[in-house]
Order: structure tokens, then C-alpha cells, then sequence
């Protein structure tokens, strides 16, 4: 999900920050992906049409190995050298968040087989994509396939992001590809965003530097992070009525979210579970 408004925050408050690249910009460049988040997006994409899936003769779903295999090879073409890195056992703090997600998925299905039966191709389409789960033998498919294109690829002990983030910190990556901004907030110098867009797409690949990040908005990184968490992020509640503009001018005036919490008014914000988290 990432971070809740960051790149329309940076794109008004750290403009300078952002930079229009072209994929050829990136070749002979090692480039960091979250490959957890990309087998998602082939399956609910793919070979897709309403409740029905790209499979083989078998009926094995295989939208998730056509996607990987062809942006794959389309990035090679283009002279990257891609590092897929996988998610480990997730962290305690987003237990909240999974287990929400799985209600969510719970209910989608319910309104899918309602639509199934009454045809509804519309409601098909949109609750057939809501109940996409990645399957560890997905996972295991991916891990084959990348061996056999001889293509590197990481088993990260928890946050596939943060791996990218600490690859890129290491220099063993250029940058991190994704459409989140999270890698940001995990310290990665830099984040390409609309690298691994499709072709058809024709959006332009805008390069993050966490470093004129810093600098624009007068931050440290620790207080880089606290604006994130402030701003809305998948470990837990934000404070409601607090967005990313009034999180930068908190952070900014008080220096912390603990100052921040010390000096809140507690009759126009609702704390929510923000306060036991910390």
C-alpha cells in the first residue's frame, strides 16, 4: 500500500527531489524489485478476464510466470540487471493491517459469487481481482522460473522492501523499482517509480533522491520516517485528520512524533491506535 500521499507531498514540497528519466537511462544499471508485490499485480492483470485466469492445459494458473517472464526480459532488453527480492515472514507490527486484508478478501468473495450468479459482469470483474491471494507454490514457480533465466534473486527475512532499500543502501543495486514510496522511508537512496509499467502505459519514469528529499524538507531521515508513519502506512492507524501536509508541519515544528504527541490537541485528533504502537 505504501505511504498515505507521499509522492503528491514531494511532488509540491520537494520538487526538486523528482527527475523525469527514460529506460534507457538505467542500462548497465542493477535494479532492486519487490517481487512479492509484482506476482500480485500479474494475477489480478494477466490473461485476466472477469472471473477467469490465464492457465495451462492442466488448469494451473500461469498469468503470474507470462508477466514475470516478459517484463523480465523486456528489462534485460533495455541493458538492467533486475534483483527480484521476495518477502519473508512479515512483521509483528502489520499483523493489523494483513488480517484486515483478509476480511476484506473474505467479503469480496462473498459479493463474487453473488455476482456469479447473477451474472452481473461488471461486479465480476471488480470482486474477482479482490480475491487474489499469492500461493507459496506461486512463489516457488517464480523462484524456478528466475533460476532458469539465470536472474538474481533474494529471500528477504521480512519486508521485501526493506531489502531493496538495504540492497540499494549497500550499493549492490542502483536504485528500487516500485509504485510504492515505502522504500523511501526505509532509507533507499534512490526509488524509480513506473519502471515496471507496461509499455502501453507510457507513463514516465520519475526517479526519487532520498537525499534532496531530506534536504527540501529540512528532515533527517528519523524524522523522514516519523512523517511517514504520520502520513498513514500499513503498521498502523494515523492519527485521523492529520494528512501528509499537516504531518510535514508537525514534524517540522515539533521534531518527533513524541513531541508531537505531547503538544496534540486531543479534542480536534483521534489518537487511534497510534499512541499503543509507539
Amino acid at each position: 500500500m505504501g505511504v498515505k500521499g507521499l509522492a503528491k507531498l514531494l511532488a509540491a514540497k520537494a520538487p526538486r527531489s523528482i527527475k523525469e528519466q527514460k529506460l534507457e537511462d538505467y542500462a548497465g544499471r542493477s535494479i532492486a524489485i519487490d517481487a512479492s508485490l509484482s506476482i500480485y499485480q500479474f494475477l489480478t492483470v494477466v490473461g485476466r478476464k472477469g472471473a477467469e485466469t490465464l492457465t495451462n492445459e492442466a488448469g494451473e494458473v500461469t498469468s503470474h510466470l507470462q508477466g514475470f517472464f516478459f517484463r523480465t526480459i523486456r528489462l534485460i532488453e533495455a541493458g538492467m540487471k533486475p534483483i527480484y527480492v521476495f518477502d519473508g515472514v512479515p512483521p509483528v507490527l502489520k499483523k493489523a493491517v494483513l488480517s484486515h486484508r483478509t476480511n476484506l478478501r473474505l467479503g469480496a468473495a462473498e459479493e463474487l459469487a453473488k455476482a456469479l450468479e447473477s451474472q452481473d459482469m461488471e461486479d465480476i470483474e471488480k470482486y474477482s481481482k479482490r480475491v487474489v491471494q499469492v500461493m507459496p507454490h506461486q512463489n516457488e514457480d517464480i523462484d524456478k522460473l528466475l533460476q532458469l533465466m539465470g536472474v538474481p534473486l533474494v529471500k528477504a527475512p521480512s519486508e521485501a522492501e526493506a531489502e531493496c532499500a538495504a540492497l540499494c543502501k549497500l550499493n549492490k543495486a542502483f536504485a528500487v523499482a516500485s509504485e510504492d514510496m515505502d522504500s523511501l522511508s526505509f532509507g533507499a537512496p534512490r526509488l524509480v517509480r513506473y519502471l515496471l509499467s507496461p509499455v502501453s502505459q507510457k507513463l514516465p519514469i520519475m526517479e526519487y533522491d532520498l537525499s534532496k528529499v531530506l534536504e527540501e524538507l529540512k528532515l533527517s531521515l528519523n524524522q523522514f520516517v516519523d512523517l511517514c508513519i504520520l502520513a498513514g502506512c500499513d503498521y498502523i492507524e494515523n492519527i485521523k485528520g492529520i494528512g501528509p501536509q499537516t504531518a510535514l508541519k508537525l514534524v517540522q515544528k515539533y521534531g518527533s512524533i513524541e513531541v508531537i504527541l505531547e503538544n496534540l490537541n486531543k479534542d480536534r485528533y483521534t489518537l487511534g491506535c497510534l499512541l499503543p504502537s509507539l
